[in-house]
């Protein structure tokens, strides 16, 4: 079963929250509020809020224990700027953005088969596959070219004085 909260209108820039959410997907709630509650950013601060929101809503709304709950996904969608105006040289403004951000995280009680640590390895063996692959293009390339006949050398097309 799933479970979600939803912060809306968070006053922080989305590309900021994101940083701290990539971190938490995928892990037991437990872990993930213990690494929020020691990342000093405002971003980890407001992702740990709304993480405790869908805690409570698993127990109180879903009769779930948190024991078994996983950070399922962890969003972080784009809300909507101000925009501010500030004064500049020679009578003239700029604007400044005052962006906001909607976090969303989803709980879940299903065990998933796949760890961050699973897929980190498998990204890196498909790394060293891929090199391997672009090793043995390159020395088949390499071995078809001395097959060829060498090119004849064009003349040259100055006049010889």
């Amino acid at each position: 079963m799933e479970v979600r909260s939803i912060y809306k209108y968070a006053r922080i820039s989305p590309f900021k929250v994101r940083e701290v959410t990539r971190e938490i997907q995928g892990l037991p709630v437990s872990v993930a509020l213990d690494l929020l509650t020691f990342t000093p950013k405002k971003a980890a601060f407001l992702v740990g809020k709304t993480l405790k929101s869908a805690i409570a809503n698993a127990e109180n709304n879903a009769n779930l224990k948190p024991d078994g709950l996983v950070v399922k996904e962890a969003i972080v969608g784009e809300g909507p700027t101000l925009k501010r105006i500030m004064a500049r040289a020679r009578g003239s403004a700029s604007r400044i953005q005052k962006r906001t951000s909607h976090i969303r995280i989803v709980l879940s009680d299903e065990i998933q088969t796949e760890t961050r640590e699973k897929r980190k390895a498998k990204r890196e063996q498909e790394k060293k596959v891929a090199k391997k692959d672009m090793k043995s293009e390159g020395s088949k390339s390499a071995a078809s070219g001395s097959d060829k006949k060498p090119a004849k050398p064009k003349p040259s097309t100055k006049a010889k004085k």
